[in-house]
C-alpha cells in the first residue's frame, strides 16, 4: 500500500514529523514496498508493510534527530 501523498501517511508519522521528513518517509516507504515485495528478500517473517515502515523510519533518522523537546529536527 504505497502512499501517494503525505496526507495518506499514518497519524503516527504525520503528527510527529515535519513536512520534509514526512516526504523522506513516504519516498523510502514506497521504495521499500517495491524492493521487498518478495518474501525471500525479507529477513524473518516480517510482513512487507513492517519492513517498509522500518526502512522509512531509518531513512528519516539519517536526516533528522529527535530533540530534547521530543520534536524531530534536521541534523546539521
Amino acid at each position: 500500500m504505497p502512499y501517494s501523498s503525505n496526507r495518506e501517511l499514518p497519524d503516527s508519522v504525520r503528527h510527529v514529523l515535519p513536512s520534509h521528513a514526512q516526504t523522506i518517509y513516504q519516498k523510502a516507504f514506497n521504495s521499500a514496498w517495491d524492493q521487498y515485495k518478495d518474501p525471500d528478500d525479507r529477513r524473518g517473517d516480517e510482513s512487507r508493510e513492517e519492513v517498509a515502515h522500518k526502512v522509512a523510519w531509518s531513512a528519516v533518522k539519517q536526516e533528522y534527530a529527535k530533540g530534547d523537546d521530543d520534536k524531530w529536527h534536521p541534523k546539521n
